[in-house]
């Protein structure tokens, strides 16, 4: 009898593409996944493009909202548990595994009203407010850095094209800055870099490689083209593998993945946390690297353009401290978080199943 997962994750790249990378370990080893969602995030382009179904909830973040969404909640919420009701009722998962996101908290509850079995998996330093929530409904907790809910520590799952990079190099022909704001892009980022390059020596400035974010195009070119400094500018990078591989320096904001993926691909990073995250997880995400030596924290409000400059030169001639500090974190690096998670449910699948008979 074919095994059936409900996983719920949704907002923004940092939740649904390790849930993907889960999802589809699962289905290689026979599963069948189904997705809660929300319509609005980026799972309702992403998971149907996976050939998962995906059935979608209204529901979004309370914290940090006005007086208004404060007053509708209630009702928001009670909407979204009746929808999640209906769907782990014609679903009928045998277990149930929240990765982040509005929708894993009616999903999540749902799932312990039902018996459902609940396993929780949390990407950031710093536990979401609904991960938080559902901590306390079960005990099956996966983190992707240490310490975290009293979990287990398994780290976060990647795409494999990203995890099983071989081990790099920092020497090559042209040094090149590869700048990624997430999969939304990073306004500060896209507005303050092109100064930053333009203090260097053009005889050494690396090739710019910076991905924006969507509708964000033009400004970010016309930053670079205000300070003469050459720049391939995207709004979205496809092939994340060989922008990591050809990279030998990273200027980007701290969320859960990107962090887990320059731990794998092993460049020396420059992390700018996104400054109004809630509980500051960035941050924490951040340190996780620069504590190891292989990365350096830069506050947003912190942000001055000829120390930015500094780093930036001292990465591309890297010291030896630095290369060792960098081949000991790629030695370090959990390159499959996906096969951990999945090795976990399918081991809570079998307790349940062996309680029952």
């Amino acid at each position: 009898m074919t095994r059936k997962a409900l996983i719920m994750a949704g907002g923004t790249g940092g939740h649904v593409i390790p849930a993907l990378a889960v999802a589809q370990e699962l289905i290689d080893r026979g599963w069948q996944v189904e997705w809660l969602g929300t319509q609005r995030g980026i799972e309702s382009r992403l998971v149907p493009e996976k050939g998962i179904t995906l059935h979608t909830i209204s529901v979004e973040g309370l914290r940090g909202r006005g007086v208004l969404s404060l007053f509708k909640a209630p009702f928001m919420l009670l909407r979204a548990f009746i929808d999640a009701w209906r769907v782990l009722r014609n679903v009928r998962p045998d277990i149930v595994i929240g990765l982040g996101g509005f929708a894993s908290g009616p999903g999540g509850v749902i799932a312990r009203m039902m018996a459902k079995p609940l396993v929780l998996h949390e990407q950031n330093a710093v536990a979401g407010t609904t991960n938080r929530l559902l901590a306390r409904l079960t005990k099956h907790r996966l983190t992707g850095f240490p310490n975290v809910l009293s979990g287990q520590y398994v780290g976060n799952p990647v795409p494999k094209s990203v995890s099983q990079l071989t081990c790099p190099s920092l020497e090559g022909d042209t040094p090149v800055l590869l700048v990624l704001g997430g999969s939304l892009g990073a306004q500060a980022l896209n507005e303050r870099v092109a100064s930053v390059v333009a203090r260097m020596d053009p005889a050494i400035r690396p090739r710019i490689v910076h991905q924006c974010g969507r509708n964000k195009a033009d400004m970010t070119v016309a930053a670079y083209k205000a300070a003469e400094v050459d720049a391939e500018v995207v709004e979205f990078i496809d092939d994340m593998a060989e922008a990591y591989k050809s990279a030998s320096v990273l200027i980007c904001r701290s969320g859960a993945l990107t962090v887990s993926e320059v731990a794998c691909v092993a460049k020396p990073a420059i992390f700018v946390p996104f400054p109004f995250a809630i509980d500051d997880h960035q941050t924490a995400n951040a340190k996780f690297l620069s504590e190891a030596g292989t990365a350096t924290v830069v506050p947003q409000s912190h942000w001055n353009d000829e120390e930015v400059c500094e780093i930036i030169s001292s990465y591309l001639t890297p010291s030896k401290t630095l290369i060792d500090a960098l081949q000991t974190q790629y030695q370090q690096a959990i390159r499959n978080a996906d096969i951990r998670v999945a090795d976990y449910v399918e081991r809570v699948c079998k307790k349940v199943s062996y309680e029952k008979n």
